[in-house]
């Protein structure tokens, strides 16, 4: 998992509520188990009109949001079902922040074991944050995991509480698999210990 330690970027501004992991990414583009190439299909809904051609009013079909590296949502983000596909979406489109009031707890958890920081505000930050948004190819944000604080364009301030395991595991790179890599030299030596004792096994 590649590691997250600070990130500035182009901030896409979502107003919307419980944005569900359906609307994040629509059943039809489940049948992968595939992280990759999902990105095309990331608000597919939202962002793609019956016929299949873009939807000129949806934040992320703008021109100065395309880059956008991170998402400004409102209230319950990633509700729904528990499907993974969702950060694996919004990670191949290029998202690798979602801030929001609150998060549906799956989708939370999920976003730590994929390389996105979900970044949790209070109601008046995240008012703010979306007007920072709003300001299209100027809407910069900088985002400091070390220091839990995100900087405005205009130099504001805004810091965040994060546990400090998640905060230790996504800066540096841990996901399952490398947590449990770790433990590597531990876990053959019990598997030689245990062979040598029990043969029969």
């Amino acid at each position: 998992m590649e590691k997250f330690t600070s990130l500035t970027g182009v901030a896409a501004p979502l107003e919307m509520t419980n944005v569900d992991t359906d609307m994040i990414i629509p059943k039809q583009y489940l049948k992968t188990i595939k992280r990759t190439g999902l990105g095309s299909g990331l608000f597919a809904e939202l962002r793609y009109r019956e016929d299949g051609t873009e939807n000129p009013e949806f934040v992320l079909n703008k021109p100065a949001y395309r880059e956008a590296k991170i998402l400004v949502a409102e209230d319950n983000f990633g509700c729904g079902s528990s499907r993974e596909h969702a950060p694996w979406a919004l990670l191949d489109f290029g998202i690798r922040c979602v801030i929001s009031t609150s998060f549906a707890d799956i989708f939370y958890n999920n976003c730590f074991k994929n390389g996105i920081l979900p970044v949790i505000v209070s109601p008046e930050n995240l008012a703010k944050l979306i007007d920072d948004a709003k300001r299209g190819a100027n809407a910069t944000l900088s985002i400091d995991l070390e220091a839990q604080d995100i900087r405005g364009p205009d130099g504001g301030v805004i810091t965040f509480d994060i546990d400090p395991f998640r905060k230790h595991c996504l800066s540096n790179g841990l996901d399952d698999t490398g947590l449990t890599l770790q433990k590597a030299a531990k876990i053959e030596a019990f598997e030689a210990k245990a062979a040598a004792e029990r043969g029969w096994l």
